[in-house]
């Protein structure tokens, strides 16, 4: 006769059902320390040497690498929450979690200017538990989904077809519709996706400089996997010697000398030999006019339309 001891099997049970709980407990502190905003309190919930990880991270971070990454967060959304949609132990040690991060992009993010959108983005935790700190965190979330939300554009290309490789830009112009005198170029190799990042903070100061400079005329950032270029217009070729009294231009210069910093890099300042007409179409008759020989008229009398800028 086979005998059952209840009293035997409650203990197991309760114990399972105990660290279980405790498990969970852990992942919503995890999120009260995201909720506070506090970068080192979400980093005291790991172990040492554990790990956070999302499609945004870049690979998997720990310590002061999390730090940074979170307080980058922070600062480019100051309001960020989640809200808990579920939380609840999948395995011994391993706790499941959904939630919805809500902020809004008052701050830099990703080296670019705040959006001022709000998010509202939908995602998935799992955490790996031992005894009451993390050992690891892996992040799930739809990046396009994200970055839509941003108002940001999502483009889906390849990285290169035979001899031709693609990548991304951004253009400034304030509206001077001077003809360029001079195109200063810049050309610069990384090695890394970290070193991109870095030169695009660079960038994005040297642009705030250059749209307070006289002269200026517009630029236009490039990438290419690892190469980025500058090409920056300016009304005369004296102009551009106004980088070398640049704050951020004389930073990004050091860091270029630096002992462990990029591969290689080039600058020039080039002087047109030839622009030809700017070349306008007329909204009434249809047909192209130069827009500079008619002060802005057409051939058929009537006014043109704002051209657009030379470069």
């Amino acid at each position: 006769m086979l005998r059952v001891c209840y009293q035997d099997m409650i203990p197991v049970h309760l114990g399972v059902w105990s660290n279980a709980m405790n498990a969970v407990d852990v992942a919503r502190k995890y999120f009260d320390a995201w909720n506070s905003r506090d970068p080192s309190a979400i980093v005291a919930t790991f172990a040492e040497g554990g790990t956070y990880m999302d499609p945004a991270s870049g690979g998997a971070l720990t310590g002061q690498a999390l730090t940074e990454y979170t307080g980058g967060l922070f600062s480019a959304f100051p309001d960020l929450s989640f809200d808990l949609v579920s939380v609840s132990p999948a395995n011994d040690g391993i706790v499941a979690a959904q939630w919805l991060m809500k902020g809004t992009n008052t701050g830099s993010f990703g080296g670019g200017p705040p959006t001022g959108q709000s998010v509202a983005l939908p995602g998935a935790d799992f955490f790996t538990i031992e005894g009451d700190k993390i050992r690891s965190v892996q992040g799930y979330f739809d990046q396009k989904t994200f970055v839509e939300q941003l108002g940001l554009q999502t483009i889906v290309q390849p990285y290169s077809i035979g001899p031709v490789s693609f990548g991304d830009s951004v253009y400034l112009q304030l509206g001077n519709l001077t003809r360029p005198g001079a195109f200063s170029i810049t050309s610069i190799s990384v090695r890394s996706e970290e070193e991109v990042q870095e030169v695009r903070g660079y960038s994005q100061r040297i642009l705030q400089e250059l749209a307070q400079m006289p002269g200026f005329i517009s630029a236009l950032l490039a990438r290419n996997g690892h190469r980025m270029l500058t090409t920056t217009a300016w009304e005369n070729a004296d102009a551009p010697r106004q980088l070398l009294q640049s704050s951020a231009h004389k930073e990004a210069m050091d860091r270029i000398f630096s002992a462990d910093f990029c591969a290689g890099f080039m600058t020039s300042v080039w002087v047109p030999d030839r622009i030809n007409a700017l070349w306008v179409r007329c909204t009434t008759c249809g047909q192209m006019s130069d827009y500079d020989p008619g002060q802005g008229k057409c051939r058929c009398g009537q006014p043109l339309p704002e051209p657009p800028p030379y470069w």
